[in-house]
């Protein structure tokens, strides 16, 4: 008798610190997104990559995968609430991207509230199909939050679906955009408008966008920005001196940005990016054409991701407070969860200029 209520006591603190797929990640040293496929069985991964993750899941006691003994199997299953959350991207997302922390946080508060959270990426035949990923249980999902996914189409689609829904970030156009559903926003006008006006002020008025503008409202917003304080200080805003291009993987070949920058009718003395992946490879880009930051070119992006900080020289960017919106994300879904007629609602989160070595000159 006693062994079986030691068996209980040790259920039931096993049971209050729950194990998230971030924990798995971190044990291995792999991506969050690496131990999803593997534990939705989504995507394509190695045979071993897949075993080490089931074994390590089973080690530290993933609900899913923890080696329980015949007693603690019957605890488990009359106690533990089988809630989902589901997590749906187009996009994988690494451990830079500044939606890596707001996931951290986000599985951390929900787990708490007996949610998992499983995370799927919809790929381009989903898309345009309108449907769910295969392996994805409409039954078992109580909430849906979306990331970096942006097709209109796509998100109308979710919202008809019956499931209280989340997105970050969203496409563009919101005020033609029929969601129903809430929606979470990082600040970006305001930033963008105070960092470019710190630099006009020092003299400079020749700044060129870098960056899809249509690929989501947040960089529509971050375009916008730049637009209304180059017209606050009576500078031209022109669009043929600015690097526009539709898409993400152009920008990635600093060969194409290299020869992008070459043709723009007069060199910008200043490089404003949407994000600061963009801003690294217009910095790879200006140092193929020998051009030096900042002692040539000054430099800016958004995001405030890890990489911003190291390279030399340090990235002046927009911090996203991710960890707080992370809490903020939970807090949203889960309240449309339990009080699904209440308004939607569409909530900012302020962010802050960080001006660092790449606009010193």
């Amino acid at each position: 008798m006693f062994y079986i209520i030691k068996e209980i006591i040790a259920t039931i603190n096993h049971m209050r610190k729950r194990v998230t797929i971030q924990n798995i990640a971190d044990e291995l040293g792999i991506s969050r997104n690496t131990v999803s496929k593997a534990i939705n069985s989504t995507g394509s991964i190695s045979d071993e990559t897949r075993d080490k993750i089931f074994q390590k899941a089973a080690e530290i006691g993933y609900n899913q995968y923890s080696m329980l003994s015949p007693i603690q199997e019957n605890i488990t299953s009359t106690t533990v609430n089988n809630k989902e959350i589901a997590l749906l991207t187009h996009s994988l997302i690494g451990n830079s991207h500044f939606c890596s922390s707001l996931i951290n946080t986000f599985e951390k508060k929900i787990s708490k509230q007996g949610y998992r959270l499983s995370i799927y990426t919809i790929g381009d035949s989903e898309i345009d199909s309108l449907l769910f990923p295969a392996n994805f249980s409409y039954d078992n999902t109580d909430g849906i939050i979306c990331i970096e996914l942006f097709s209109q189409v796509y998100s109308e689609f979710l919202c008809t679906q019956g499931i209280p829904t989340l997105f970050v970030d969203t496409a563009v156009n919101i005020s033609d955009l029929n969601l129903a559903s809430d929606i979470l926003y990082m600040e970006n006008h305001g930033s963008v408008y105070i960092m470019l006006k710190e630099i006009i002020e020092k003299g400079y008025s020749n700044i060129s966008f870098v960056g899809d503008r249509f690929k989501c409202n947040s960089f529509y917003e971050r375009w916008k920005g730049y637009c209304d304080v180059l017209n606050d200080y009576n500078i031209t805003v022109n669009p043929s001196n600015c690097i526009l291009d539709n898409g993400s993987y152009p920008y990635m070949d600093s060969k194409w940005l290299s020869k992008r920058i070459s043709s723009l009718p007069k060199l910008p003395e200043v490089f404003f990016c949407a994000n600061d992946f963009l801003a690294i490879s217009t910095l790879k880009a200006l140092r193929k054409l020998n051009y030096s930051v900042p002692k040539d070119i000054l430099l800016c992006g958004f995001d405030n991701s890890i990489e911003s900080q190291i390279i030399e020289p340090s990235l002046s960017t927009v911090n996203i407070p991710s960890f707080s919106m992370g809490y903020i994300a939970a807090d949203l879904i889960i309240s449309r969860i339990e009080f699904p007629d209440m308004s939607y609602r569409t909530t900012y989160v302020k962010t802050n200029v960080l001006l660092r070595e790449s606009t010193k000159h």
